[in-house]
């Protein structure tokens, strides 16, 4: 994400992200239903510095791993005013991915898709990111037990 361009997106019809992941490795990443038009929004902005980068940082220049945690820590505290759950909560880009991963599965995402969505080229790896939820265990235990 922090190095992304505007050339990057992609609107429209299949609406996603060309994004350059581990390995140097190209990948598409789709965009939800409203996402679209918050990006068309966000591109009418007038840029910040020289360069052509989606996400800059305030100075302008490409966001760093600092940056973005410093962002998502920003948002957390401020949602944590609706929210006190998350005053306390450790929100990383790693968890994000972790949810999103999970979010996937229990929508009945093939865990084949969701490997090649995280860019991860054995199912394996992506295990990691798909260990069972407690709500997934007790709705298995609910079959289990009507057997």
């Amino acid at each position: 994400m922090p190095g992304l361009t505007r050339e990057d997106v992609v609107l429209g019809t299949g609406a996603h992200l060309r994004v350059i992941g581990k390995g140097r490795k190209e990948r598409c990443t789709p965009l939800a239903r409203s996402t679209p038009a918050v990006v068309k929004a966000w591109l009418r902005e007038p840029q910040r510095g020289k360069g052509n980068l989606l996400f800059p940082s305030a100075m302008g220049k490409r966001l760093t791993v600092h940056g973005v945690q410093y962002l998502l820590n920003k948002h957390r505290l401020a949602a944590s005013k609706v929210c006190p759950s998350l005053k306390h909560k450790r929100v990383t880009v790693h968890r994000l991915r972790h949810t999103a991963a999970m979010d996937l599965l229990q929508s009945g995402v093939d865990r084949s898709v969701i490997a090649l969505w995280l860019g991860h080229e054995s199912i394996e790896t992506t295990q990691v990111y798909l260990e069972a939820t407690l709500a997934m265990k007790e709705k298995a235990l609910a079959k289990a037990n009507t057997a």
